[in-house]
């Protein structure tokens, strides 16, 4: 029998603290598949990462379960592992032409998408704080992008991953309804095995033609690329299993502002007025999505 959603009072705030984490792991994830796909190229990668994690998680997976997802969840981990292949690949394409926050900033459209993508496929209703919510969180990121495009000098590919960049934004965001229905049918455990497998299982096809093995240090990169991917899989899937789509997705914002963060530590770059602007107003559409109306209690 497929697994039913636990109900989200149970679990009060947790659900938006585990995908808060997960999005951090994963902008911590693109920090270091930015400079291996710098070395080895967009394409090997994302492969070597998700084979990497696969022999990972799969062990874990096989260990706690031990059982074959039946034929719904088995349709799910396909057509998501399918669309997860291409999402990667673009954003990873387009993350070694363009600057590293105006990627993260364009792909920002994929939760407004969702919201959407979420009220057709999931049957939510969408409400009018999450509405609100996620035009708050796209204002912030247009505020802080607005203080850095024309700082950064675009490249002669610069247009290519524009293009690669929205075509990634529109797989999130079905990538992002996919997630929540996966997370009704199966474990996280399971959810990052069959991701991480099928993902690879796709991107073989081109491997005789594009793959390049890495050397050195890029390993240490895939490695870690590989961990933080699984982690914040595993994160993800939790709570999309105990909170709808709509919800959740605001909270998707967060990204930009983690990835401020590691660009700091890592590369020196100043937090800007505009910056801390942009996180004010994300900041208040992530509290917006996860504020629960007062209940007046019966007499």
């Amino acid at each position: 029998m497929p697994m039913r959603a636990p109900r989200m009072q149970d679990h009060r705030l947790a659900p938006y603290a585990a995908t808060v984490i997960g999005i951090c792991l994963f902008s911590a994830m693109d920090t270091v598949m930015k400079s291996a796909s710098i070395a080895v190229g967009a394409y090997s990668a994302y492969l070597l990462r998700c084979v990497i994690g696969f022999a990972l998680i799969a062990p874990v997976w096989w260990w706690r379960g031990r059982r074959w997802p039946g034929r719904e969840a088995m349709r799910i981990h396909l057509i998501r592992g399918v669309v997860v292949a291409f999402m990667g690949w673009t954003f990873f394409f387009a993350l070694v032409r363009l600057p590293l926050a105006e990627a993260i900033a364009i792909s920002f459209i994929a939760p407004l998408i969702a919201l959407y993508l979420a009220a057709v496929w999931l049957e939510e209703k969408i409400e009018p704080k999450a509405v609100i919510a996620a035009l708050l969180g796209l204002a912030g990121v247009l505020v802080i992008v607005g203080g850095r495009i024309g700082r950064e000098r675009m490249t002669d590919e610069a247009t290519i991953g524009l293009v690669a960049i929205l075509g990634s934004a529109i797989l999130y965001a079905w990538n992002l309804v996919l997630q929540r229905q996966q997370a009704l049918v199966a474990s996280p455990s399971e959810v990052s095995t069959f991701q991480n497998g099928i993902v690879a299982l796709v991107l073989l096809a081109g491997a005789p033609f594009l793959l390049v093995l890495p050397q050195g240090r890029v390993w240490l990169e895939l490695g870690a690329g590989a961990v933080l991917a699984v982690g914040a899989a595993l994160c993800l899937a939790w709570a999309y299993r105990r909170a709808e789509a709509q919800a959740l997705v605001p909270i998707e914002y967060t990204g930009f502002l983690w990835a401020a963060l590691f660009g700091w530590l890592a590369f020196g770059e100043p937090v800007s007025a505009t910056t801390v602007a942009g996180a004010v107003l994300i900041v208040i559409g992530c509290w917006i999505a996860t504020r629960k109306p007062t209940e007046q209690s019966a007499v």
